[in-house]
């Protein structure tokens, strides 16, 4: 084990009046290094060597070889003069000799000496430091790597984080091709990577051991490199007492490690020269500044071909995990610290405190949340020990000061080799952090052997009951980033784990991957029993799912409610349309409460070819506690900043409580909202405007059969297309034209070869489209899908002639009030919170977000006597702006370069006179909802969406449930 700071700072006092009058190099240069060592309590003559011989930089004048007085490699070179010489020729001298030295045995540090001064260089930093021999021991930290204090700043984006995973990349590819693979080549690779870190954090004594090992004690063709780390392995799991008294020196130098790493007997791998090089090259990185937090993801991603590709795009950044990790916990902690450290027995209680939280992360991977929350734990720890110290004298009794440790920490994960990774992770940042003590309190401190583990359990933890990892009542937070999963692209197996979760919870199967590990942590905050909801008295199957008031219980259960607190990393879809009504429609039901939440921003790290999601961060609970916050991101790929709320719904904003559930019909007294017809011909009934033309000329009296056909691509982007539209076509003129004939033929053949049995019978009519929905009058068309980047969604007015597909929506009958209200900021922001998103963009539906929708100027539920509020005066003014709306788009869609809608809607390209008119309609919109308790501005869409929740809570709460035969709405006069 290392020596304390102190003892190396006294050996260094004593070195520098021992050798205070050393002045010859040839007599006393090699027991001056020899002594030097000593400080640092190595004694093994075998780690440096003396006049190394390298070949030198051509063209010096001296001679073609050289000759190192101490070289240790990848360590030190020493480059050592009588006492007077010039050290800036000595210098030139040392660096001459690098070209002589394989990359992988360069020096940290160069020194040139002449007794009485020291220059010592560090590559990494290019900086030099020179002091005299009398203030050695000043400047001994500059060598603490030698005596295993190698304390650096851990950084995730330095690039040797991706090059220590490129190497170990190699050696696994070499060891699988000779066909050691599977689970044996898992285990070998996660304990080569702890021998690698060990040799470059104190572990090791001295530095570089497993390195040197691999160098002296094995054979240049790798043929005895399998059976020596298996001797080593063996002897790593074995204590001090009980090894063979007659084991090879080096070898017995290793360290008893213990925590089952090394227990598991592996077959024998076989290595060649090459392989024995790759793991060389690994040795020769500096494993000290490698971070365990993202390390284990990318060392990970070496095992799959693709991920290998795209190395270091898939880890989770420390600058997310922060951004979970600290409303969840580290905040308040903090805090709390501030307000105890300057009372020592208030800050023993919160010491002691700290050591009783558990952490516990059910979709843990390589371990990336445990990690750093361990690290963060730890430095908060640190904290606590600086201002417990109130004399000024460093304590000798760490172990005794220490009381975080990994066993707070608890994990499952699906595939054995990341929880390997997720395990050794941790201690590897346990041993990073001690490194951090030891300087802190300068005697060194290590947890080796192994005492504590963290429980880091191989398994499904879908199917797993979570308290028999720890038991709820034990557990302080749950926490991490469980598997983002579409419901398209789930497994049949991750279906049925989906579907065994969300037993009883209906519409469960179109949710995300990740709405489970929410049902799972409702189920873990209950003690495991789903809450008995309490509904209002008289209501029926509710369109919002409401909870009590603050301070009245929400549910009958005769479970024990657990303290703990949850926050899980997410696609943003569990909180956009029709998924907020099942998932969270249950949640509440449970009595869940969002205490903090991100909203939607771009996931991603630093790496090229990163991959980026779009995320939300939900912290929740079964507490209603106060300080709820609102984390915004004005640029998805920015930084956020916190609003408070009084709540925080599904939505993520602060607004009452509510779940917006599919509807049937309007919640109020307005034209349903339908959508387009549906083809399903396979494309014989659809042309393009060159296709179309083609066909007339082939086929002319199909002429008075094609409509034009539009999508929301289509209208939006300005581009024609065409279809066949035989409803009314007669069966003798249909006859008469052969090439629509065998399209039609087309239609059936395609239907009937279907798999799924409706195609199958609408085989029988194959002239018309399989859905047919078309408006007989006039029409407001509703793209299904647009760009998230436009202020407005772009709608228009359409004739009947105009026929729509499945991909846009149509209001029959409508009038410049309703493109008025729908073309509103009001109206967008009411869609952007509530829609669902393909991909990033926007997905109106008619059942979530036009149903659901509060329109202005509430006044009764039809059928009863209440007396109408006329609106005629906001109503006007609502049309007068949308026809200057449509004005200003006319002007600019017409001529030799007409606009579509999508240069008209453009951020960049928008035209000021039509975001004028837009602004003219927002103010009018907004006057109009005056009446119902809005405000005349709004300063975000967030507080629109506010208020639009409250008001849709009045509407609802006089609806009763959205039954197919009600005819019962609020009526918009």
């Amino acid at each position: 084990m290392p020596l304390s700071w102190n003892e190396i700072k006294s050996r260094a006092l004593t070195f520098s009046r021992t050798w205070a009058d050393a002045a010859n190099e040839d007599s006393q240069g090699k027991p001056f290094w020899i002594d030097f060592f000593e400080i640092f309590g190595i004694t093994d003559k075998r780690v440096a060597t003396f006049e190394h011989a390298v070949k030198k930089l051509p063209g010096l004048k001296a001679k073609t070889d050289g000759f190192v007085d101490l070289f240790w490699p990848g360590m030190l070179l020493v480059e050592q003069k009588s006492r007077g010489k010039n050290l800036d020729a000595a210098l030139t001298q040392a660096l001459s000799y690098f070209p002589g030295i394989t990359e992988r045995d360069l020096p940290q540090l160069v020194i040139v000496c002449d007794f009485a001064r020291f220059r010592v260089h560090r590559l990494t930093t290019n900086e030099t430091f020179e002091f005299a021999l009398k203030d050695l021991h000043k400047h001994i930290k500059l060598f603490g790597f030698v005596a295993g204090y190698k304390v650096q700043t851990i950084q995730p984006q330095n690039p040797v984080n991706i090059k220590a995973a490129e190497r170990m990349g190699r050696l696994h590819d070499a060891l699988k091709a000779s066909g050691y693979s599977g689970h044996p080549l898992e285990v070998l690779l996660v304990r080569l990577l702890f021998c690698l870190f060990a040799d470059d954090t104190g572990i090791f004594q001295p530095a570089q051991s497993f390195r040197t090992f691999i160098e002296e004690r094995t054979a240049a063709d790798g043929s005895d490199l399998g059976s020596r780390l298996a001797q080593l392995f063996q002897v790593l799991n074995t204590d001090e007492p009980k090894r063979s008294q007659a084991l090879d020196e080096q070898v017995a130098a290793f360290p008893y490690v213990n925590g089952k790493l090394f227990s598991e007997p592996l077959p024998m791998a076989d290595f060649t020269t090459a392989m024995r090089e790759a793991l060389l090259d690994a040795c020769a990185l500096d494993w000290s500044s490698i971070s365990p937090a993202i390390f284990g993801s990318l060392f990970q991603s070496i095992m799959d071909d693709k991920a290998r590709r795209n190395l270091g795009a898939h880890y989770t950044s420390e600058e997310n995990i922060l951004k979970l990790i600290k409303p969840l916990f580290l905040d308040e902690l903090w805090a709390e610290f501030a307000k105890v450290k300057n009372n020592k027995n208030r800050l023993f209680e919160f010491h002691k405190k700290l050591r009783t939280l558990t952490f516990f992360d059910p979709a843990c991977g390589c371990g990336n949340f445990l990690v750093i929350s361990y690290r963060e734990l730890r430095e908060l720890e640190l904290a606590v020990l600086r201002a417990s110290i109130t004399d000024g004298q460093m304590t000798l009794d760490i172990h005794g000061l220490i009381g975080i440790n990994v066993d707070q920490f608890y994990g499952i994960e699906i595939e054995e080799f990341p929880a390997q990774i997720a395990q050794v992770a941790l201690w590897l940042m346990d041993h990073q952090m001690n490194l951090r003590v030891s300087e802190e309190f300068g005697l060194y401190f290590a947890r080796i052997p192994l005492r504590t583990s963290p429980h880091i359990v191989h398994g499904n933890a879908l199917r797993l009951d979570w308290n028999e990892v720890i038991p709820a009542e034990r557990c302080s937070f749950v926490l991490g980033i469980p598997p983002f999963l579409g419901k398209t692209y789930q497994s049949k197996e991750q279906k049925a784990d989906l579907a065994l979760v969300m037993h009883g919870i209906n519409g469960a199967g179109d949710l995300d991957f990740v709405a489970a590990w929410y049902v799972k942590a409702a189920h873990y905050l209950r003690g495991g029993v789903p809450a008995s909801a309490t509904w209002p008295a008289g209501a029926h199957e509710p369109s919002v799912f409401k909870i009590a008031p603050a301070g009245q219980p929400a549910l009958t259960s005769s479970c024990e409610l657990v303290s703990l607190r949850c926050a899980f990393v997410s696609t943003n879809s569990i909180s956009q349309g029709e998924q907020v009504g099942v998932l969270w429609g249950w949640l509440l039901a449970q009595g869940v409460h969002i205490h903090f939440a991100h909203r939607t921003f771009s996931w991603s790290n630093e790496a090229s070819g990163k991959a980026a999601v779009h995320c939300v961060i939900i912290g929740f609970g079964l507490q209603d506690l106060p300080g709820k916050v609102i984390f915004e991101y004005d640029d998805i790929r920015g930084e956020p900043h916190a609003v408070s709320a009084a709540n925080i719904n599904p939505y993520l904003v602060d607004a009452p409580n509510v779940a917006l559930a599919k509807r049937r019909t309007p919640i109020v007294d307005v034209a349903e909202l339908v959508n387009g017809s549906k083809p399903t011909d396979g494309g014989n009934l659809l042309f393009s405007d060159e296709e179309m033309h083609s066909f007339v000329r082939i086929e002319p009296a199909a002429e008075k059969w094609i409509r034009p056909f539009l999508g929301a691509d289509e209208f939006i982007n300005g581009i024609k297309r065409w279809c066949l539209w035989l409803v009314d076509c007669p069966p003798k003129e249909l006859r008469q034209m052969p090439e629509v004939l065998r399209r039609v033929q087309n239609v059936q053949a395609m239907r009937a070869a279907s798999s799924d049995a409706q195609t199958r019978m609408d085989a029988a009519t194959p002239t018309l489209f399989q859905k047919i929905r078309q408006p007989q009058s006039d029409y407001l068309l509703i793209p299904s899908v647009s760009s998230e980047r436009r202020a407005y969604v772009p709608i228009g007015f359409l004739g009947a002639d105009v026929i729509v597909s499945n991909l846009v929506y149509s209001l029959p009958d409508a009038t410049l009030f309703h493109f008025g209200i729908l073309s509103s900021a009001m109206h967008n922001a009411w869609m952007r919170y509530t829609c669902g998103r393909l991909k990033s963009d926007y997905r109106y539906s008619n059942s979530i977000v036009y149903n659901n929708f509060p329109w202005p100027k509430f006044a009764s539920i039809a059928n009863t006597t209440e007396p109408l509020t006329p609106v005629h005066s906001s109503q006007t003014a609502i049309e007068t702006a949308a026809q200057a709306v449509l004005d200003v788009r006319a002007r600019f869609q017409t001529g030799e370069q007409p606009a579509t809608l999508a240069d008209l809607y453009d951020p960049l390209t928008m035209p000021p006179e039509l975001l004028k008119a837009h602004q003219k309609l927002d103010a009018a919109v907004d006057k109009a909802y005056e009446a119902s308790g809005g405000k005349r501005h709004y300063k975000s869409d967030a507080e629109r969406v506010a208020f639009l929740f409250e008001l849709y809570q009045k509407y609802t709460s006089l609806l009763p449930s959205d039954k197919p035969k009600s005819k019962r709405k609020a009526r918009l006069v």
